[in-house]
């Protein structure tokens, strides 16, 4: 019984054996036949992506090829563009050529026409010649001898004359370095003295103001300078600019005008006339004052009132340098003490000294002798004929008629003499500066003339409606001319002549 079970049991393990066998077996084959699958799924993947990146390569490959067959392309059009362009060159050279080789035709036969037109003209002396030693019954010789003789003789008269006139000349210079040589001598702070008298200088708030002052395309300043009459100096030191002129009533216009218009801002051509408008009227106004205010001092009341007016404007001018209200004051109480001492009229002599220069207030406007000027102002207004004889009698025109007359020779010549009391330098220049002022001034047509630049300079305004292009060139050379015959100066004075049309309409 045991031995049945046990080989029962033996037979079952076996077969129990056989079929984990045969289980694992097929377990097995399943598996691997598993891997099988996803390995050739794995290696088809593989061969499809090889693929895609060879169709890849080829596409850049080909892509490649018709960038570089485009650009091939476009530098066979260049090179044929430019041959075209060479071809056409070369057909334009050649028509240059032609034209150049026709015009050298031209001037062949210009030339052979000229030498014709030449053999003539000789032709034609030789008869004119021929014809004027028949008439004048003298050979071609004998004519040269005569004319040469003539010419030699006004060469000579010429030559003295020459002579003469440059030992004036070196006689005039002479005198004129040794007169400078005294005149530095005896002023060493001239150079201040006259830089004080010819320039003010305006402060600016910035440098952002020369900009405004110049404006756009220099309007502003050449509209200041033609207005004021002045040379305005800008240049790099910094918050200042120059107002230079030897017209000093002038100059202290054109300082108050600039001024203004910084303070206000507004700086154009419409608003410097407008400024230089109120400015100008304000400047009489303030003359007059001026004037009233020295009467009342004086306690020469009463006075015509023009002359009132131009007491104040002495002010504005001077005389070798020294200040003309100033050397008038002084002449006036000179003569006042002197008179008092001589036993005349103190109030009168007063008067006499204080009118005695009253014509130099409109020289510089209307040019002559301040004696004249002034003798005609006193005699129109009713002035004492003392006063009449004082002004004539200080410049040798008349003997002095009374003591009054005499001492106010007396103090003007005191005034003048003390030392420092003038300056000669200044004084030739500003008289030159007038003089060719009134050079300009005097010509048909001539609006206005401004002296600038240290009178190296003059600019003058003509009537452009009666005064064309041309005729202002003409101008131009005869001022020039007249400067160089009458005015002596260093160096050369540049004439401008200045043609301006305006036209003016109002919106309503």
């Amino acid at each position: 019984m045991l031995g049945i079970i046990g080989v029962s049991g033996l037979t079952g393990a076996a077969v129990g054996a056989g079929v984990c066998y045969l289980w694992l077996k097929n377990s097995t084959r399943k598996k691997f036949s598993h891997f099988e699958l996803e390995a050739k799924a794995k290696a088809k993947a593989i061969s499809n992506e090889a693929e895609l990146l060879l169709q890849e390569a080829h596409v850049k490959i080909k892509a490649k090829e018709l960038n570089q067959e485009s650009a091939f392309q476009q530098r066979i059009a260049q090179v044929e563009e430019r041959n075209r362009k060479l071809i056409i060159q070369r057909k334009e050279l050649g028509k240059e050529q032609e034209k150049l080789a026709l015009l050298q035709h031209k001037a062949e036969e210009k030339e052979i026409a000229l030498e014709k037109l030449e053999a003539q003209k000789l032709e034609e002396i030789d008869q004119a010649i021929q014809k004027m030693e028949n008439a004048a019954s003298l050979t071609k010789e004998e004519a040269k001898a005569y004319i040469l003789e003539k010419v030699e003789e006004q060469s000579r008269s010429e030559i003295a004359g020459i002579v003469r006139k440059y030992e004036h000349l070196a006689k005039e210079e002479g005198e004129k370095k040794a007169n400078y040589v005294l005149a530095q001598a005896t002023t060493r702070y001239a150079g201040e003295f006259a830089g004080e008298r010819l320039i003010n200088l305006v402060n600016l708030p910035s440098d952002e103001h020369k900009g405004r002052i110049i404006g756009k395309e220099g309007r502003n300043i050449k509209a200041l300078e033609m207005l004021l009459g002045v040379d305005i100096v800008i240049d790099e030191t910094p918050g200042v600019i120059l107002i230079s002129s030897f017209n000093l009533y002038r100059r202290a216009i054109a300082t108050q005008v600039i001024e203004r218009l910084v303070e206000d801002g507004r700086i154009h051509p419409g608003r410097i006339e407008e400024v230089h408008e109120k400015v100008q009227a304000e400047f009489e106004q303030k003359t007059y004052e001026e004037g009233e205010n020295i009467l009342i001092d004086l306690g020469l009341f009463p006075m015509h009132e023009e002359l009132v007016k131009l007491i104040g404007r002495l002010k504005y001018r001077a005389s070798y340098g020294q200040n003309a209200l100033a050397h008038t004051l002084e002449v006036a109480r000179l003569a006042k003490v002197m008179a008092a001492e001589m036993g005349g009229d103190e109030k009168l002599a007063l008067r006499a000294g204080l009118l005695h220069d009253i014509g130099k207030a409109l020289t510089q406007d209307m040019g002559g002798s301040h004696v004249d000027i002034g003798a005609d102002l006193c005699r129109k207004y009713n002035e004492h004929p003392t006063v009449i004889n004082a002004i004539y009698a200080h410049h040798g025109h008349e003997e002095p008629d009374s003591v009054e007359s005499a001492a106010v020779c007396a103090a003007d010549t005191l005034s003048a003499a003390r030392p420092g009391a003038r300056r000669e330098v200044l004084e030739s220049f500003t008289k030159r500066v007038k003089e060719v002022e009134e050079i300009a001034t005097g010509k048909a047509n001539v609006v206005q003339a401004y002296a600038i630049n240290a009178g190296r300079e003059i600019r003058v305004f003509v009537n452009a409606q009666k005064i064309s292009d041309n005729e202002a060139v003409l101008l131009s050379k005869e001022i020039a001319k007249e400067i160089q015959e009458k005015v002596q100066y260093p160096g050369e004075i540049k004439v401008n002549v200045i043609r301006e049309i305006r036209a003016t309409a109002y919106a309503k």
